[in-house]
């Protein structure tokens, strides 16, 4: 789908390797990699670089901990952190470690360019400097006298160093964005890096001395080159400046640079200022994206409060993670973690949703046909809304609208898997295969089956296990289906044990006593009834609660349920309930309510009641 438009390099923060990496880690590198997935889709050479940041004094101490020096230990973070980044099938092209020979070698280069254009002169330093951080912070910076990202009180340091004169670009900085607001996404993040700018930069130190662990200076070997200094140059280096000027001039300036928002200082004002010194390109975009927080707090390595990916993925696979984290918000806006709306995103998504559709049309594939894919015309009815999600999907993904919609994207795939499964529910495939109607059968399943084939090709960039999984089993491309594979099995949350302080029978043993007892004259006066959900959406306010409008057998209705927590609105359109038809209206939320949905439940989920075989809205239930 889509002709070759060019190259895009594109890149994520290297990441420090004194810990393994945590969610929020893996939620840039998730992104990076449905954006570098995306444009492959779309025909764009793409190359994908990702890497590890290793000259701080972090590592040295992380080193000495486990008694190995810092370049093996380095070696061995680097496997690690690899194969995290395999299991979640992240799928970059190029790997870079700040200890590399070409990284080495281009810093230097960079760093005289800098100082033969006159940018880098020596002088005397003091401030406050945060170990974690690795950076320097002014008074200002600091919230009630600690650092605002780790919340301990950092040192004051007093040392002679080379400085770079950032002060120099500040006008220019502020003229480039104006003529490229392009450069930093989305808009929220690029105001605030004109405000920060606006306020005044300061020369900054680009040099530290004492230290063998480090890049030295190419003309003072007693000083090695300042970290974040070193770890912006690997955009470049792993391009090839300094090593292959051939390469570099292909892939140089980058497409974008996917960022967390907490370093968009570096980024989008040191780093712009490195390269306009040294008269390179800038980047096209830098993007930065929000955090991933565990139940409202920053999950963050010194904090002690990290869920890592492999809690994730050794239970749930990759794609249950990717397509949650994706899900959740906008991408340049702040996320959330918790194990409880991981469950419940889990269940309704993956497991009743895109699992639930492959599974009912390959088994109806299976049965119907003996396996053998059946073919038809395609129906507009179900067609024009498939047709539909690409173009909602590239909106989504295209940064330069100012923010990156995955959560946007997700939603339209899983409307087209909602549309497919009201398309079966309405078309009833069961019914006309006990009526013999095989040309309308064929016709209906082919039409899902197509679907599903779109479907999976969009899931790709975003779920590409879970893609692989489905054209396996469906049948691609062939004339027969595949083998079947549960996609999502349902999370069935922890039951505990019910107490049971009275003898069965007696009050609060679950069944009822004599007295509670009613006789078949009181249960007829309840009208049970089947109906089917023709829309649901949610009830601004309400958690728990879900609006539907019902067909009662011809008369349309309106009912509130408090099953929000356990489905979504899209999975219950199309689907058939049993519901209480002579309850008297009562108001939840100030919504009225004409009936009551059946449902069973347990103190940790909820299941709504259906007919066993489909049976028209509006039969009786005796």
């Amino acid at each position: 789908m889509g002709s070759s438009k060019g190259s895009f390099y594109i890149t994520t923060a290297i990441d420090y390797v004194n810990s393994l990496p945590h969610i929020g880690t893996a939620y840039e590198k998730i992104g990076a990699d449905i954006l570098a997935r995306w444009r492959r889709f779309k025909g764009d050479k793409v190359r994908f670089q990702m890497g590890n940041d290793e000259h701080s004094t972090n590592v040295i101490k992380a080193a000495k901990k486990k008694g190995l020096a810092p370049q093996k230990y380095c070696d061995e973070m680097r496997k690690e952190f690899e194969n995290i980044w395999k299991k979640l099938n992240i799928s970059y092209d190029d790997f870079i470690q700040t200890s590399e020979p070409r990284h080495i070698k281009g810093v230097q280069a960079l760093f005289q360019k800098i100082y033969d254009a006159g940018d880098i002169y020596k002088s005397h330093y003091e401030g406050w400097y945060c170990e974690s951080c690795e950076a320097f912070y002014t008074e200002k910076d600091l919230a009630g006298g600690v650092c605002p990202n780790h919340k301990v009180k950092p040192a004051w340091i007093k040392e002679e160093n080379w400085f770079f004169a950032l002060s120099k670009y500040q006008q220019k900085i502020l003229d480039y964005i104006d003529k490229h607001p392009e450069f930093i996404e989305p808009i929220g993040r690029r105001n605030e890096v004109i405000s920060m700018v606006k306020q005044g930069l300061q020369d900054i130190s680009v040099s530290r001395s004492g230290f063998e662990w480090g890049i030295p200076v190419p003309f003072d070997k007693t000083h090695v080159v300042y970290v974040w200094f070193d770890a912006l140059v690997n955009y470049i280096t792993a391009a090839g400046f300094g090593t292959k000027p051939a390469l570099f001039k292909k892939l140089w300036p980058a497409s974008v640079h996917v960022i967390g928002k907490d370093i968009i200082r570096f980024h989008c004002v040191i780093w712009p200022a490195m390269l306009m010194s040294a008269g390179l390109p800038l980047p096209k975009t830098v993007f930065a994206h929000g955090f991933v927080y565990l139940k409202g707090e920053k999950m963050s390595k010194s904090l002690g409060n990290i869920v890592t990916p492999l809690d994730v993925i050794d239970k749930y696979g990759a794609d249950s993670l990717r397509y949650y984290l994706m899900r959740s918000a906008p991408f340049g806006r702040d996320a959330d973690f918790t194990w409880e709306n991981f469950i419940e995103r889990y269940n309704a998504d993956l497991a009743n949703g895109i699992g639930n559709l492959v599974a009912r049309t390959r088994g109806m594939i299976e049965r119907y046909f003996e396996g053998k894919i059946p073919t038809s015309k395609p129906d507009k009815n179900l067609s024009w809304t498939i047709k539909e999600i690409e173009p909602k999907v590239a909106t989504a993904l295209d940064y330069a609208n100012g923010d990156l919609q995955f959560h946007l994207a997700l939603a339209a795939i899983m409307d087209g898997v909602s549309a497919a499964d009201k398309y079966i529910n309405d078309n009833l495939p069961w019914e006309l295969a006990k009526k013999g109607d095989t040309k309308k059968l064929a016709g209906v399943l082919a039409n899902v089956y197509i679907s599903i084939e779109i479907i999976s090709e969009l899931l790709f960039p975003f779920m590409p296990e879970t893609s692989e999984k489905i054209s396996r089993q469906m049948g691609f491309g062939k004339k027969k289906i595949g083998s079947a594979e549960n996609l999502f099995p349902r999370i069935e949350k922890e039951k505990k044990e019910p107490k049971m302080d009275k003898p069965t029978g007696e009050r609060g043993s679950g069944l009822a006593s004599a007295s509670d007892l009613i006789d078949i004259t009181d249960f007829a006066k309840v009208d049970l009834r089947v109906a089917e959900v023709k829309s649901a959406e949610r009830i601004e306010g309400a958690d728990r609660l879900l609006k539907l409008q019902i067909d009662v057998g011809g008369e349309n209705r309106q009912i509130v349920a408090g099953i929000a927590k356990h489905y979504t609105p899209e999975s219950l359109v199309g689907r058939k309930i049993i519901v209480v038809a002579n309850l008297k209206p009562a108001k939840l939320r100030g919504v009225e309510s004409q009936g009551m949905l059946l449902c069973a439940s347990t103190a940790d989920s909820v299941v709504f009641l259906a007919p066993e075989k489909d049976m028209p809205a509006g039969s009786k239930v005796k």
